[in-house]
C-alpha cells in the first residue's frame, strides 16, 4: 500500500468542540491548507499552554481566617498568543458591522460591534459601578463566624444581577443558533429594485443569520422533527432589512388571526405540559385535521425537510410574496429562496431521535465547528420574479401562504451569495438578543397583501417589546443598523442614545429643522390601487387545499415518500383520539389515496372517505417538480466539514490510519480516532495512536461515515457491545462504511454481510494493499446522499 508521512493526526481535536486525547498533545499542522484551521490550531494550543501555567489556585489560602482581612492581588498570567483568550478563532474576520478585532483590556462600549466588545485581560475585578473588588471569595460578616451584613453592597449587586440574567424566551423559535457573515450581490438589479444590497455587482452587505426550531423551548434538542426558522438581518446602507423565513416555502395557515391557535395547539398541552418540542400529540393533530389548508404544509413537515442534517444543508424561503420597487416606482412580485452550496441533506428519523439524547446541541455544534475551521457555510439567494398579471393567470393565489410557485413556472434567478464567516463572541448578547421583525424592510422592498404577512408585521415588533424590555430594542448592539439613525423618538426603558439639544419634534426651528424628512430619498410604499368592501373573508382560490400537497408528494423520490409515510405513522400513533386520526386520513385521501392507505395500514385503520372539498374553483393539475426533492441539490462542497470515525485499537494498521486521516483532512473532512476508551493504542507498525474520542462521547450518530482499518480487532473490554451498536447505527442510518483487510472479518463477526454485490453501493470493502483505492471510493460516497438502498 502507499504510505505518507502526515503530522496532522490529532488535529481533529482542535477542529472539534468536544473531547480530546488524554495527553493534550496537538500536531504542528492541521493537515489542511486552510489558514483558518492554522489559526484554530494556534488558538487551541495557546489555550492549553495558558491553562497549564496555573496548576492550582495560589490565592486560596488567603481566603480563610485572619488572612481574609488582607485580600491578595489576584494571580495573573499574560498569554503568549492573543487568540488564547478569544471566544472564537474567527475573531480576525471583520466587516463594516463587525469592525476591528477587540483590544485587550478595553471595553469599547460606545456602528460596528467593536464599540461594545469588552476584554478583561490585565484588568482588576470591579463592581458594575467600577469599584475595585478586593475580595471576591467571602461575603461581609459581623465576626468571622457571624451573620452576613445587609450592607454588603458587593454581594447584593452580584446576587441581584444573577437573579435577573434570564429574559423571556421567544414564544416560537426559542431554540436557535446564529453567526455573522456577509452577502455579495452578483448583479446590478436596479431594473427591478432600488434595495441597497442589489445596487451593484460585487456589493457587500454585512448580515447576521439565525436558524431555529419552532416548537421547542430554549433548552430543547436541535434535531426534533420541526420546521426550521431561517432569518437573515441585512445591515444595509439604508437601514436594516430582516428577511424572516423558514426552511419550507409554505405555511400551515392563511391568515394571521389563526396563528395563536396554531401555536397553542402545537405547544405542550396545557394540562400536563407535554410533549416538549414535538407535534406528535392530540391537540396539534386535532387542530390541523380541522384546518385542511394545513395539508400541504403537513406533507413538508412529515418529509425529510423537517430533520435536516445541518443548518448548512437546508434551504431557506421568505414564504410570502413581496414586492420589489425600482426608481420609477414600478413593482414586481417576488419570492425569496436561499439554496445551500453544501446541498440539501437530511437525517433519518432514528438518527434524529438518538441525537436528541446523545447531543441535543448537534446543529448548534455543527454550525459553530464548521465556521471555526473555516468551512464557511454559504447559501445562494435566488428570486422568483413575476408580474401581477402573471399571478392572476395561475390557478392559485400568490397571497396564499399555503401555496408555492413551482420553479418550472417561474425559474429562480440567482442574485447573490451569503457567507457566514464568524461566530458570535457571546451567545446571549448576540444570538439571544437579536430581534428579527418582518416589518423591517428598506426602500425598494414592500409587502404584499398576504393576510399572514400582514399580521406578522405587527406581531414581531410586539413580541420584541415584551421580550427585550421596551421599545428601544433597536439600540441593543446586535440590532442597531450601520446606517445613521436620526429621529425624535425619545425615552423608554433602557434608552442608550444621549440626544443633544432641546428639540424632540418636527417641524421645528430651534433645531434648524433637523432631522428633516427625506422626501424622495426616503422609503415610499408601492402606490397600490385598493378597493372593495370591508369584510372578514378569503378569496375563493384560497379554498383549494390539496393540489399542491399532491404536487409535493408526487415530486418526492420513492425513498422520500416512504419517509413521509413513516413520519405520519409515527406522529399519528402518538395520538390517542381515533376521530382525530380519521380526520387526518380523510384529508390525505384528497391528496393521494395510496398515501392515506399506507398510513392507515400502519395504524391498523380502514381508510375513511375523503373529506369534503369546497369546490369553489377548478382544481389545478401540476406536473411533478423535481426541484421539490432534496436529491435535486446534492451540493458542490464535497466532503467539507463531514465527520468521519476511524476506529482504532491495538494492532491496527497505523500507516493506513495516517493515510486516511491525512487524505480526509486534505479534502476538508473532519476525521477522529475513535475507540472503546480514551487512551493510547499501539499500531501494527509500532506507532502510538491516541484515541480522540470514545464511543460514549462520540456515538455513531455523531459521524457521517466510518473507516475500519486493517488489523482492527474487537476490544475485549467491549464484549462487542459498543462496537456493534456503533456499526449497527452507521448501517441503519444509511451512512458509508469502509472496511479494509482483516477488518472485513469484524463486520462478519458483527453479523454484517460483506457479499461483494453490496459494494460499492452499500459498503466499501478492500484488501489491505488496496486501501488507498478503497479510500477514494469511500470519500466519493461520503460526499453523496445517504445510501437508502439499505432501507429496502
Amino acid at each position: 500500500m502507499t504510505t505518507t508521512s502526515d503530522n496532522s493526526v490529532g488535529a481533529g481535536t482542535a477542529l472539534s468542540s468536544i473531547s480530546g486525547p488524554s495527553t493534550g498533545e496537538l500536531p504542528e499542522h492541521s493537515g489542511n491548507a486552510s489558514p483558518q484551521e492554522q489559526l484554530l490550531l494556534r488558538k487551541v494550543s495557546a489555550s492549553q499552554t495558558l491553562a497549564a501555567q496555573r496548576p492550582a489556585n495560589s490565592n486560596k489560602p488567603g481566603e480563610y481566617g485572619e488572612a481574609g482581612r488582607h485580600p491578595q492581588t489576584g494571580e495573573m498570567h499574560i498569554p503568549d498568543e492573543v487568540l488564547a483568550t478569544a471566544s472564537s478563532a474567527t475573531e480576525p474576520a471583520t466587516s463594516t458591522k463587525l469592525g476591528a478585532t477587540p483590544a485587550n483590556g478595553i471595553n469599547r462600549n460606545n456602528a460596528p460591534l467593536d464599540r461594545v466588545r469588552s476584554d478583561s485581560a490585565e484588568q482588576r475585578l470591579s463592581s458594575n459601578q467600577g469599584v475595585p473588588i478586593g475580595d471576591n471569595q467571602n461575603s461581609l460578616k459581623a465576626g468571622i463566624r457571624g451573620p452576613t451584613l445587609l450592607e454588603d453592597f458587593l454581594l447584593r449587586e452580584k446576587i441581584t444581577h444573577f437573579d435577573h440574567e434570564r429574559i423571556p424566551e421567544r414564544v416560537v423559535h426559542a431554540r436557535g443558533s446564529a453567526a455573522h457573515g456577509f452577502f455579495e450581490a452578483y448583479d446590478d438589479l436596479s431594473e427591478f429594485t432600488i434595495a441597497a444590497p442589489f445596487r451593484s455587482a460585487g456589493k457587500i452587505t454585512p448580515v447576521f443569520a439565525r436558524f431555529s426550531t419552532v416548537a421547542g423551548e430554549r433548552g430543547s434538542a436541535d434535531t426534533a422533527r420541526d420546521v426550521r426558522g431561517f432569518a437573515v438581518k441585512f445591515y444595509t446602507d439604508d437601514g436594516n432589512w430582516d428577511l424572516v423565513g423558514n426552511n419550507m416555502p409554505v405555511f400551515f395557515i392563511q391568515d394571521a388571526i389563526k396563528f395563536p391557535d396554531l401555536v397553542h395547539a402545537l405547544k405542550p398541552e396545557p394540562h400536563h405540559a407535554m410533549p416538549q418540542a414535538s407535534s406528535a400529540h392530540d391537540t396539534y393533530w386535532d387542530f390541523v385535521s380541522l384546518m385542511p389548508e394545513s395539508t400541504h404544509m403537513l406533507l413538508w413537515q412529515m418529509s425529510d425537510r423537517a430533520i435536516p442534517r445541518s443548518y448548512r444543508t437546508m434551504q431557506g424561503f421568505g414564504v410570502h410574496t413581496f414586492r420589489l420597487i425600482n426608481r420609477a416606482g414600478d413593482a414586481m412580485f417576488c419570492k425569496f429562496h436561499w439554496n445551500p452550496m453544501a446541498g440539501t441533506h437530511s437525517l433519518v428519523w432514528d438518527e434524529a431521535a438518538k441525537l436528541m439524547g446523545a447531543d441535543p446541541d448537534f446543529h448548534r455544534r455543527d454550525l459553530w465547528e464548521a465556521i471555526e475551521q473555516g468551512a464557511y457555510p454559504q447559501w445562494e439567494l435566488g428570486l422568483q420574479l413575476f408580474t401581477e398579471a402573471q399571478a392572476e393567470s395561475w390557478g392559485f393565489d400568490v397571497l396564499d401562504a399555503t401555496k408555492l410557485i413551482p420553479e418550472e413556472m417561474v425559474p429562480v434567478r440567482p442574485v447573490g451569495r451569503m457567507t457566514l464567516h464568524r461566530n458570535p463572541d457571546n451567545f446571549f448578547a448576540e444570538t439571544e438578543q437579536v430581534a428579527f421583525c418582518a416589518a423591517h424592510i428598506i426602500p425598494g422592498i414592500d409587502f404584499s397583501n398576504d393576510p399572514l404577512l400582514q399580521g406578522r408585521i405587527h406581531s414581531y415588533i410586539d413580541t420584541q417589546i415584551s421580550r427585550l424590555g421596551g421599545p428601544n430594542f433597536h439600540e441593543i448592539p446586535i440590532n442597531s443598523p450601520v446606517s445613521q439613525v436620526h429621529n425624535n423618538q425619545r425615552d423608554g426603558m433602557h434608552r442608550q442614545a444621549i440626544h443633544r439639544g432641546r428639540v424632540s419634534y418636527e417641524p421645528n426651528s430651534l433645531g434648524g429643522g433637523c432631522p428633516y424628512q427625506a422626501g424622495h430619498q426616503g422609503y415610499a410604499s408601492f402606490a397600490e390601487n385598493v378597493s372593495g368592501d370591508k369584510l372578514r373573508s378569503k378569496p375563493e382560490q384560497f379554498a383549494e387545499h390539496y393540489a399542491q400537497a399532491r404536487l409535493f408528494y408526487d415530486s418526492q423520490t420513492a425513498d422520500e415518500q416512504r419517509h413521509i409515510i413513516d413520519a405520519f405513522r409515527f406522529e399519528l400513533s402518538k395520538v390517542q383520539i381515533p376521530a382525530v386520526r380519521t380526520r387526518v386520513l380523510a384529508n390525505l385521501s384528497n391528496v393521494d389515496p395510496a398515501l392515506a392507505a399506507a398510513i392507515a395500514d400502519g395504524l391498523g385503520m380502514a381508510v375513511p372517505p375523503p373529506s369534503p372539498v369546497a369546490g369553489l374553483t377548478e382544481t389545478p393539475v401540476y406536473p411533478a417538480s423535481p426541484a421539490l426533492s432534496l436529491t435535486a441539490r446534492p451540493g458542490s462542497s464535497g466532503v467539507l466539514a463531514r465527520k468521519v470515525a476511524i476506529l482504532i485499537g491495538n494492532g491496527v494498521d497505523s500507516e493506513a490510519v495516517a493515510l486516511a486521516y491525512g487524505r480526509l483532512r486534505a479534502e476538508g473532512a473532519n476525521p477522529r480516532l475513535v475507540a472503546v476508551r480514551l487512551g493510547r493504542y499501539l499500531g501494527a507498525q509500532g506507532q502510538p495512536l491516541d484515541a480522540e474520542i470514545s464511543f460514549e462521547a462520540g456515538p455513531a450518530v455523531y459521524f457521517d461515515g466510518v473507516i475500519l482499518p486493517d488489523g482492527l480487532q474487537p476490544d475485549i473490554r467491549d464484549n462487542l457491545g459498543k462496537l456493534f451498536e456503533f456499526m449497527q447505527d452507521q448501517y441503519r442510518h444509511c451512512k458509508p462504511i469502509y472496511a479494509a483487510g482483516s477488518a472485513r472479518a469484524v463486520l462478519q463477526t458483527l453479523s454484517f454481510s460483506t457479499a461483494n454485490q453490496l459494494a460499492p453501493r452499500d459498503m466499501v470493502l478492500a484488501e489491505a494493499d488496496a486501501f488507498e483505492e478503497g479510500l477514494s471510493t469511500f470519500i466519493s460516497l461520503l460526499a453523496s446522499p445517504r445510501i437508502y438502498i439499505r432501507e429496502q
